[in-house]
């Protein structure tokens, strides 16, 4: 298995881009490891290669995923997000500790929380309802990356109408966070629920908007109507 993490070390070496690396260094307030290899370059390549390794294991390819996420490498994290994802017909309750594992020991930027939580965990709460208590506990953490994640976890789910008053909770749990990445994590998980329930997150965040954060609110309240954003916004 070292092989086929090597062979895809050698492709991503292969197609860097230096002032792609150098550039991307922009989007990050926080110092990243990069090739320097475009987002959907490496995704792709990260697909191509799965077909190589999907007869194996559940927990064989999970074990791939650790080594590509202990490397820090941006597009390594990326694609043992795909892989994961890839296998979420056979996903377990269980595996929610294997992410959470990733989450508090290799997530170290928005991208990478986001990559994990917005498909693969997202994927595993919605089959696993009872995980939601877990993303509450991750709410009150002292990683600010899960606490992201607590929210940012549930922006699909929230497009479809679905678990909007664990979503509620946990925005109340974040409210008052002073980090402006949390902020905005959270403010996109109420945005993404306004979608199916325009009238319930705007008395959320109207009945909040002395407290919360500017950054939160302007977030959550991005795809209201106009009306709607205009009377939210007024002190």
């Amino acid at each position: 298995m070292n092989e086929i993490i090597s062979q895809l070390r050698q492709k991503l070496e292969a197609v860097t881009d230096e002032k792609l690396r150098k550039d991307s260094h922009r989007f990050f307030k926080e110092p990243v490891s990069l090739y320097g290899v475009k987002t959907n370059v490496a995704i792709q390549m990260g697909k191509n290669t799965f077909k190589e390794i999907a007869h194996l294991s559940k927990t064989e390819v999970f074990d791939l995923c650790e080594t590509l996420w202990q490397s820090g490498m941006q597009e390594e994290c990326y694609i043992a997000c795909g892989w994961a994802h890839a296998l979420n017909k056979q996903f377990e309750s269980t595996d929610f500790d294997r992410f959470e594992h990733w989450v508090a020991n290799y997530v170290t930027n928005w991208a990478t929380c986001d990559t994990l939580c917005n498909h693969t965990i997202g994927t595993l709460v919605e089959m696993y309802p009872e995980k939601l208590a877990d993303l509450k506990r991750w709410a009150y953490s002292d990683n600010r990356w899960m606490r992201r994640a607590a929210a940012v976890t549930l922006i699909i789910p929230a497009r479809t109408g679905l678990f909007l008053s664990d979503i509620f909770e946990i925005a109340d749990i974040l409210l008052l966070d002073t980090d402006d990445l949390v902020q905005k994590g959270y403010g996109w998980m109420l945005k993404a629920a306004s979608k199916p329930f325009p009238a319930e997150v705007f008395n959320f965040v109207t009945a909040r908007k002395a407290t919360m954060p500017r950054t939160a609110l302007r977030y959550a309240i991005e795809k209201l109507p106009e009306e709607m954003r205009k009377e939210a916004m007024e002190k």
